[in-house]
């Protein structure tokens, strides 16, 4: 079982190294814009927005608490990740010096597992993508784009292997569904 899970981290390094050094400098602002947090603020009012067009203040309301303890819970969740599992992240990884792009001039905390920005990106595209998809076809389709591209970036500028990207995904979708669906039942429960 060790040296299975020692061929898949080696994979892992390998497919990070491949997709780093497809960067390229003309493309480096692109894809730090898409991996600044704040970014997305504008997506984020827009989606408020639209939501509140629909729904009213009141249940407005609750979406954005619920939408604000969605993102704390996976940024949370990935800090205990990152401690607790201890995978040091592609720039303090000795066997990677010298051999990849770090675009970032820092490069976060010294472990990185799993990606909080995959994790956040893709659960808010989710819950989004639940609200939205009986009344926008559209809509899910390029929120999950951007949770993609977001996701991505990591990689892109040397912060995060794609293991650390994928599983971050992964714990998005499933805090998006669940979230969406607490939210549903407060709804239902709260008769607002």
């Amino acid at each position: 079982m060790t040296e299975m899970w020692e061929e898949l981290l080696h994979i892992d390094k390998n497919v990070f190294l491949y997709l780093n050094n497809l960067g390229t400098p003309t493309w480096d602002g692109f894809w730090m814009l898409m991996t600044n947090k704040f970014t997305s603020v504008p997506l984020y009012l827009i989606l408020l927005f639209l939501a509140g067009r629909s729904l009213g203040w009141k249940k407005t309301l609750l979406l954005l608490v619920f939408v604000a303890l969605l993102i704390t819970v996976c940024d949370q969740l990935a800090n205990f990740f990152k401690i607790g599992v201890g995978r040091l992240r592609p720039c303090y990884d000795p066997e990677l010096d010298g051999l990849f792009r770090l675009v970032k001039s820092s490069c976060g905390g010294k472990f990185g597992y799993f990606s909080a920005h995959a994790a956040n990106s893709f659960a808010v595209a989710v819950f989004f993508t639940h609200f939205f998809q009986s009344s926008n076809r559209i809509l899910p389709w390029l929120l999950i784009t951007w949770a993609l591209v977001v996701s991505y970036s990591r990689i892109y500028i040397g912060v995060h292997f794609p293991f650390d990207v994928l599983s971050g995904a992964l714990v998005g979708l499933l805090m998006g569904w669940l979230f969406f669906r607490l939210y549903i039942f407060a709804i239902d429960r709260t008769r607002l």
